[in-house]
């Protein structure tokens, strides 16, 4: 009757050993998709900043050109900063933003996801760009005091310089943004003063900017009585072809059908017009970056289909721009709190720069 019981023995103790490796594989397994979700997070990082810092490089290169190395560096870490101000403040009141994108000598932005919903919050956002900005180069120049190093005033010099030109009331410039939400007659400031800034920088951007905004004032006070301003939007997908569709269907180019559309807002404030082509059993969604009125969306640009059956092709929709009337109500104290705060940057930036250019410290 022993013998039975060691077979039972030895088979309880293969049992163990079964189950000591399995758990062994599963922990294991367990590691490695630990290991791969790290690495695809970090591949998705990678990704995601990789195109900053590619266009920072690009960037600062093309200052090389121009200025020494180590000024290109630090003109572009400058601008980051200013960026990163209105990143800061966008998230802040809940706004979504693209990263940062840097355009050899015009300068840096980001693109706003999704209009504001009032003059306010567009202010807010506006504002954290100089005040940052402000900040970054008055460290500039700490370090320039600290170190005697002239490099670091040039920074600083040229740091107070674009803040203060970008706070000029004059849109698309932050200044523009910011003093919609104090009184929209400083746009005015913004025309007459338009041509003193193109005379000082002998810049063609500021020009055209100025050019612009000019024409888009007269839009808006003048010809918008008699005509709504154009709102359009393009989105670019790529479907599979329905191998029961006729040849001829998507031979040109130039094929423009209308789609059924469907707008809505979600719930985070997201404008987006849904498209559906039938024919090709195709949903999509276009985001819409600002209130409006779509009056029809159409399909055109069509590419003819490739080795897989499928094609690129692009989605428009056309409308009529809508700003609520209540986009500029602000109530009179926080009126008075932003234009301050404008008003303040403004002279702080003023007198560093006309306190460097005393000391003689604006130039390399």
């Amino acid at each position: 009757m022993a013998e039975p019981v060691r077979d039972t023995e030895q088979e309880q103790r293969q049992q163990r050993k079964t189950g000591a490796g399995r758990k062994s594989a599963l922990g294991i397994g367990a590691a490695l998709l630990v290991a791969l979700s790290k690495l695809k997070t970090g591949a998705f990082l990678l990704l995601k900043l990789g195109k900053p810092i590619w266009m920072m490089a690009i960037s600062v290169g093309a200052y090389a050109i121009l200025y020494p190395w180590e000024f290109a560096i630090g003109l572009v870490l400058l601008l980051f900063v200013h960026e990163l101000g209105h990143v800061w403040a966008a998230k802040r009141v809940g706004l979504p933003v693209s990263a940062p994108i840097f355009i050899p000598f015009l300068g840096a932005a980001i693109i706003m996801k999704r209009h504001p919903k009032d003059a306010k919050t567009e202010a807010y956002m506006a504002l954290g760009g100089p005040l940052l900005g402000t900040v970054g180069a008055f460290a500039c120049y700490a370090v320039g005091w600290w170190t005697d190093y002239h490099l670091w005033y040039a920074l600083a010099y040229v740091g107070f310089l674009l803040n203060l030109i970008n706070l000029m009331p004059m849109r698309p410039l932050d200044g523009g943004r910011i003093v919609g939400a104090v009184s929209r007659w400083l746009w005015a400031v913004g025309v007459a003063g338009g041509p003193f800034l193109i005379w000082y920088t002998k810049s063609p951007l500021f020009f055209l900017l100025w050019a612009w905004f000019v024409w888009e004032m007269y839009n808006r006070f003048f010809r918008q009585k008699r005509k709504k301003p154009k709102f359009l939007a393009d989105g670019q997908y790529v479907a599979i072809v329905d191998p029961h569709l006729p040849e001829w269907y998507l031979k040109s180019g130039e094929h423009r059908r209308e789609l059924p559309f469907t707008c809505y807002c979600r719930m985070d404030g997201e404008h987006v017009a849904e498209f559906h082509w039938e024919a090709m059993s195709y949903r999509g969604e276009l985001p819409l970056s600002e209130p409006c009125l779509i009056h029809k969306m159409y399909v055109t640009n069509i590419t003819e289909p490739n080795a897989a059956g499928s094609v690129q092709f692009t989605v428009r929709a056309e409308g009529e721009r809508f700003l609520q009337e209540t986009f500029y109500d602000v109530p009179m104290p926080v009126r008075v709190k932003i234009g301050v705060v404008y008003g303040g940057l403004i002279g702080v930036l003023v007198f560093l720069i006309w306190k460097m250019g005393e000391m003689g410290l604006k130039t390399l």
